[in-house]
């Protein structure tokens, strides 16, 4: 059994509004499955496909309050690229950001509810990424969160430091899932998060049992009314573990 990376869940106090700029942004379709949830994925696509990480926006009250411990790095092709982008994003509504990055290559920006994101200067591994170049895991422990993720999903570990580790999809398609050493730690529920998913043969229940096993833990809430399964990493980052298919 093994599950992979097949969304970020992103709340949102105006869903189709932020759903609206991520989809200009990435250049991506929209949809929705139901009142307070906007689906964002690639024109043409098949979901779920490694090909690319979609984005699940649903609507939730709460504002934000602290930094957010999940984001996406946007890839560009050039340094004239990442400028357009950049002003490109600013028409649509982000701005810049500081999250005490001082003076680096890559631009932070804040999308229209201010969630971070990266827009990188233009890098060669991320060449055939797609729009998004990956999707970034603030944590303490780097390697323990490789190992954990490593086991759980069937991604290739491409790299691991006690600073950074990096995996993809074991096709070398779609973007990047990378941990970041950072030493804030998780202090609120997190509003962008993980969903992965178990392959069609599989058992729900039987994978949310090994994903325990591995050091996966449950968050506390009621559950009885969904239909998927929500757990936390080693770390306490909810993640959701969806029905197989």
């Amino acid at each position: 059994m093994a599950t992979r990376l097949v969304q970020i869940n992103m709340k949102a106090q105006d869903d189709s509004v932020l759903g609206r700029f991520w989809a200009e942004a990435l250049g991506w379709g929209v949809d929705s499955e139901g009142p307070g949830v906007t689906n964002l994925e690639p024109v043409g696509f098949a979901y779920p496909d490694p090909a690319a990480v979609c984005i699940d926006i649903v609507a939730r009250p709460e504002p934000k309050t602290v930094k957010n411990r999940v984001h996406v790095d946007l890839a560009t092709t050039s340094t004239a690229h990442q400028a357009e982008l950049v002003a490109r994003l600013k028409d649509l509504g982000a701005t810049l950001a500081d999250v005490g990055q001082g003076n680096v290559p890559w631009t932070v920006m804040a999308d229209p509810e201010g969630n971070e994101f990266c827009v990188l200067e233009p890098r060669p591994i991320y060449r055939n990424t797609g729009p998004i170049a990956a999707v970034v895991v603030d944590c303490t422990d780097p390697r323990e969160m490789a190992r954990f993720w490593g086991e759980a999903m069937d991604w290739t570990l491409h790299e691991v430091t006690d600073d950074h580790a990096t995996m993809r999809s074991a096709k070398g398609v779609g973007p990047y899932l990378e941990f970041l050493r950072n030493p804030d730690t998780k202090s609120v529920w997190n509003r962008v998060h993980l969903d992965v998913c178990p392959y069609p043969c599989d058992d729900l229940e039987a994978e949310a049992a090994r994903l325990r096993a591995l050091g996966a833990a449950d968050p506390g809430i009621d559950q009885s009314a969904i239909s998927w399964t929500v757990l936390a990493d080693p770390e306490g980052n909810e993640f959701c573990l969806l029905t197989p298919r």
